[in-house]
């Protein structure tokens, strides 16, 4: 798919699910990529940790800016708080909702401010947030995450219309994807044959880094389990909700 060798990549929420994912590809590609997450993961070619921890505003402030004293040509943001498990609004605490927040919306925000000026000193810096559909959808028993990421979704549409300098393209799944975060929420036994592997992201992140995301600045792009993907613009992805007992 062509070379990335000599940039810099910085993935928020890259130790596990998409976000690795994403981080695997472009430094199979040849980038230089810093993870970012809580807790430090195996790390191979190419690929350096970084600890950071969104829900402490104040060190991810710090731990961001310094990142983006070098040289930064592409950034992904995948971090995520999805809860403990799908509740209704009644059963879900305020101390799950400010989590949510912290991580979902204002993790984003904090990530954007820090980067974007690096970003914009690049000759095409790309910004790949990842986005879920129900940022599209809303679900039953999921109202937190919903808001949280139909408001990240909604912080990258109104940055992609006022930003000239980086190209800002989001990506999702267009179904389950098989991460840690997802089977501490299943059990045991669980079948995950029918989910995506989060190598699924690997073309797209490869292709919109070489390109410098020309022709999908602003746009969604759904990824399916074989790679391929196509933009929202052309209807809206398939509802992953179910009604609740």
């Amino acid at each position: 798919m062509g070379s990335l060798t000599g940039r810099r990549m910085i993935v928020v929420g890259g130790s596990t699910g998409i976000g690795r994912g994403i981080a695997d590809a472009w430094a199979g590609a040849g980038a230089e990529v810093v993870v970012c997450s809580r807790r430090r993961p195996a790390v191979g070619p190419g690929l350096s940790w970084v600890r950071l921890d969104l829900s402490e505003p104040d060190h991810a402030r710090e731990r961001l800016v310094g990142l983006s004293t070098g040289r930064v040509d592409a950034a992904c943001f995948s971090a995520v708080h999805y809860g403990d498990k799908r509740a209704r609004f009644s059963e879900v605490s305020e101390v799950e909702w400010h989590t949510q927040l912290e991580v979902n919306v204002t993790g984003l925000w904090l990530t954007l401010r820090a980067l974007l000026p690096a970003l914009r000193r690049a000759q095409s810096g790309l910004f790949v947030g990842v986005s879920s559909e129900v940022a599209f959808n809303g679900g039953p028993g999921r109202s937190g995450y919903a808001a949280s990421k139909a408001a990240a979704k909604s912080l990258l549409d109104s940055l992609t219309q006022e930003e000239s300098h980086v190209r800002v393209v989001q990506v999702l799944p267009a179904g389950m994807v098989d991460s840690p975060g997802i089977r501490r929420r299943r059990p045991p036994d669980f079948d995950y044959s029918g989910y995506m592997a989060p190598s699924a992201f690997g073309r797209v992140a490869v292709e919109l880094a070489l390109s410098g995301g020309e022709g999908h600045h602003g746009d969604s792009l759904v990824v399916d389990g074989n790679g391929e993907w196509r933009s929202a613009r052309g209807g809206l992805p398939v509802s992953q909700s179910r009604t609740l007992p």
